[in-house]
């Protein structure tokens, strides 16, 4: 995500979620918020986009991987406040299910804010510990509950 000053009203963001041969695509970010930690690709919507566009645009920029938009699997909202008191900012995060095309498991490239994009097995990203954004380890899991509902891997 971007980072902002003091905003008036909440921005929407969006996480691109894929998982394929039984792992998932993730960043380290390099811009606040959560410079350093590693998370799904994602960022702002923009004005007049859909939230399965914003999903493939932020995942394209960050990775150079082409994926198409699915679904909303999960929302949520990042809300943090400054040393005193003061609201730096609030995300309403939108988290979206997308596919990468059939075939061999491509190599991402890390672009716009992140500093390194790669493949993580479910037990790579628990052992992230304080090294992973907020609910990461959650939303892995929701995906492979899902997955498994669906009768996939």
């Amino acid at each position: 995500m971007h980072s902002i000053s003091s905003p008036a009203l909440p921005r929407v963001g969006v996480l691109a979620v894929i998982r394929h041969e039984d792992r998932f695509l993730l960043v380290r970010r390099g811009k606040m918020p959560d410079a350093g930690l590693w998370g799904f690709p994602g960022g702002k919507v923009e004005p007049g986009e859909t939230l399965l566009q914003a999903a493939t645009r932020e995942l394209e920029e960050e990775t150079a991987l082409h994926a198409t938009g699915q679904a909303v699997i999960d929302t949520f909202e990042s809300i943090r406040h400054d040393t005193a008191g003061a609201l730096a900012f609030h995300y309403v995060i939108i988290a979206v299910r997308c596919h990468l095309p059939a075939g061999p498991c491509p190599t991402p490239q890390a672009g716009d804010d992140a500093l390194e994009a790669r493949w993580f097995s479910y037990a790579d990203i628990k052992a992230l510990g304080p090294l992973a954004c907020e609910r990461l380890e959650t939303l892995a899991g929701q995906v492979m509950q899902a997955d498994r509902f669906a009768g996939g891997a």
